[in-house]
């Protein structure tokens, strides 16, 4: 079984803080089996976040504050027009962690085939990317954290966000590529509502494969 749970999105985004708090007690109800795995959607105020990899020279150049978090990855961005994916699942034993990233971007990749995105992978690279070999643009980052064999964290997709904040940082400590957004790439406006349904018709696909 899979909940998932529309957290704030729009006018009702979520503070990060806030939703950290929410991941954390989400996250003790599935380690102790009072709950099932959970898919929190929501999104954020515009906020800078760094994982644990991030380096002093990838944070952002106009003095805006950084949110360090216990995540994988190095600094991204959070903000409206963004949908972000917070998975709270137990992985089968043995965890394998690079594998769960697989599956995310596969879940993501299925879901924006729906909206005419041709999303892919980059060898090397974690995340969702569009465009040709050699000019790709990141259209979603992931970072995630597991602890106690339930991953936190997870995907933030960009839809209809403004690209201005990522002028200010190395976004994901890669300096080769761009960002974008679906709304972007497909020429219309695209809002984070209108992907839940695909992502959580793929992230069901996902578990019936693994179950």
């Amino acid at each position: 079984m899979l909940d998932f749970v529309v957290a704030g999105l729009s006018a009702n985004s979520v503070p990060y803080v806030e939703g950290l708090e929410l991941q954390r007690a989400v996250h003790r109800s599935v380690v102790s089996g009072e709950r099932p795995d959970t898919v929190i959607f929501l999104e954020h105020p515009s906020v800078y976040t760094a994982g644990k990899r991030t380096s002093p020279d990838e944070r952002p150049t106009n003095g805006t504050p950084v949110i360090d978090a216990d995540r994988g990855g190095k600094i991204t961005w959070h903000g409206p027009g963004q949908l972000v994916g917070y998975p709270i699942l137990r992985l089968q034993e043995p965890v394998d962690v690079v594998g769960y990233v697989r599956r995310l971007e596969g879940i993501l990749i299925d879901a924006l085939s729906d909206v005419d995105v041709v999303g892919r992978r980059v060898p090397g690279r974690s995340g969702v990317w569009v465009g040709p070999v050699g000019q790709e643009n990141k259209i979603a980052a992931i970072g995630i954290r597991v602890a106690e064999g339930v991953t936190m964290h997870g995907f933030a997709l960009n839809c209809n966000n403004s690209l201005e904040p990522y002028e200010h940082i190395i976004a994901c400590g890669i300096t080769d590529a761009g960002v974008t957004t679906v709304s972007a790439v497909i020429g219309r406006d695209v809002s984070p509502v209108e992907l839940i349904a695909p992502i959580t018709s793929r992230f069901q696909s996902s578990l019936a494969v693994t179950a």
